[in-house]
């Protein structure tokens, strides 16, 4: 079925838009297959609607707290480590119809307090967390639906292309400060407690040997990758830091919010990797601009998916000295 937001759930529509497992009714069945398979870790996600059903409830749901506890002990009986991530595509729809989603600074509040909740409650059984799944895919800020899902960005009046970037920087900024403070309110709350971040890699190689062809991938890897620099490293890549200031981008930043991202970096860099991509430049793009995948050209060296994806072991290779010679810290592979 295609892929479609609504505003609210829809008599004969499905959601999601294609057969899933079931796990809510089947997870011990599941686990315990799991267990079978030898598996000592089970990554999964706590859906923050769950918990906080619109999103700025002064009490979180009973309900949904509980399940996750009988999940997590149904892993933990089979001595399999739950990895857990907090936001993973998905945000209270009440977020977004009445705050703009991660347009709106307000949201920092409530998603560190949905994080809070969570470290709190399940910090015995618990120990390894990331914060957003792939952050990085506002890249395409273009894709109604990638910027729906990332940041509850429901694009209105038809904002132009530039409009669009400009409100995913600064959604982007306010993610990641929530993501600082959420690590270093873990790490009061469980001294123990392992939190990273997650992106989606995806190795950006120059379709030639043209300098063109290789400034251009790299210019892709600084417009994928400056979110793990902050979330990492602590602050903003220099490079990013001038496109900001010289299009007037990501206006609001604060001094105690550089502050946060310095102490709020992560303990590892978890991280995706589906395939590689490959850009040439073009003379329509002298500014040597990187939007999602609209540069990518096929790669007569590999092999293609049906649905235009290219097979690339090496890639995955490629990804992991990457991170590491990047970022210096622990990375773990979580899809």
């Amino acid at each position: 079925k295609p892929r479609e937001i609504t505003d609210g759930i829809i008599a004969g529509r499905n959601y999601p838009n294609h057969e899933a497992i079931d796990f809510y009714h089947h997870y011990k069945d599941d686990i315990k297959m799991f267990a079978e398979m030898g598996f000592k870790c089970f990554r999964t996600s706590i859906a923050w609607t769950r918990i906080f059903p619109n999103g700025d409830e002064t009490e979180p749901n009973e309900a949904g707290l509980k399940f996750y506890d009988d999940m997590f002990d149904e892993c933990l009986k089979y001595g399999i480590e739950p990895v857990i991530t907090l936001s993973h595509f998905e945000m209270p729809y009440h977020l977004v119809t009445e705050y703009g989603g991660w347009r709106n600074r307000k949201v920092i509040d409530f998603f560190v307090k949905f994080a809070t909740v969570c470290f709190k409650r399940y910090k015995d059984k618990v120990k390894y967390w990331m914060t957003f799944n792939e952050i990085n895919n506002q890249t395409t800020f273009t894709n109604d639906f990638s910027i729906a899902t990332d940041s509850g960005l429901i694009f209105r009046n038809n904002e132009s292309e530039a409009e669009r970037e400009a409100l995913m920087y600064q959604a982007s900024h306010y993610e990641v400060v929530a993501s600082a403070l959420a690590v270093k309110i873990g790490h009061k709350i469980n001294p123990d407690f392992e939190i990273g971040n997650m992106v989606n890699f995806t190795p950006v190689y120059p379709a030639s040997s043209d300098p063109k062809d290789i400034l251009l991938a790299e210019k892709a890897m600084q417009r994928r990758y400056w979110w793990a620099d902050v979330q990492a490293l602590g602050e903003y890549p220099v490079g990013m830091e001038a496109y900001f200031k010289n299009h007037d981008l990501r206006p609001d930043i604060t001094a105690e919010d550089r502050v946060v991202l310095r102490e709020g970096t992560v303990d590892y860099v978890g991280f995706s990797y589906y395939n590689s991509m490959t850009v040439k430049y073009s003379d329509d793009n002298p500014e040597f601009k990187f939007v999602g995948d609209r540069e990518a050209v096929k790669n007569p060296n590999l092999k293609y998916y049906d649905w235009g994806w290219p097979v690339d072991p090496v890639g995955l290779r490629y990804s992991m000295n990457w991170l590491t010679e990047h970022y210096h810290k622990p990375v773990m592979i979580v899809e």
